[in-house]
């Protein structure tokens, strides 16, 4: 069975100070074009978890090959409470990747059977894709 990711993104946009925090939602953008472009060159079956209310033109659901989700509540962990729901109601955790820098998500995830992949080694995946805009 291939391999399928999910993508702490909050997570992933924070582990690189590009400026982000300037424009969050372009940030989440620009990374859900990334994911894309990785989805389509490798065919991996991608989601990524965000926090925050949902962006009106990035909805919840399948965007171009991406599953995009978000925290179903506020505050502390919201989005690692909904990773780990997903990865503990998978079928087949083994064959997940959870894509996260946060040491207690990924205690979490793998303790129910999932891979972890750092935000920056994954970044760096992404960077070799080229460019994205």
């Amino acid at each position: 069975m291939p391999t399928r990711l999910i993508v702490d993104g909050n997570n992933v946009i924070g582990s690189r100070p590009d400026g982000w925090w300037r424009d969050r939602a372009g940030a989440t953008r620009r990374l859900v074009a990334s994911l894309q472009s990785l989805a389509r060159a490798s065919g991996e079956r991608i989601s990524v978890v965000l926090d925050g209310r949902p962006l009106a033109d990035l909805p919840e659901g399948v965007h171009e090959g991406v599953l995009v989700a978000y925290a179903t509540r506020a505050g502390r962990d919201a989005a690692d409470d909904r990773i780990v729901n997903e990865v503990a109601h998978d079928h087949d955790p083994a064959t997940l990747v959870v894509v996260t820098s946060d040491r207690g998500l990924a205690m979490r995830v793998g303790a129910l059977g999932a891979t972890v992949e750092g935000a920056g080694a994954f970044l760096d995946r992404l960077d070799r894709l080229g460019p994205r805009d």
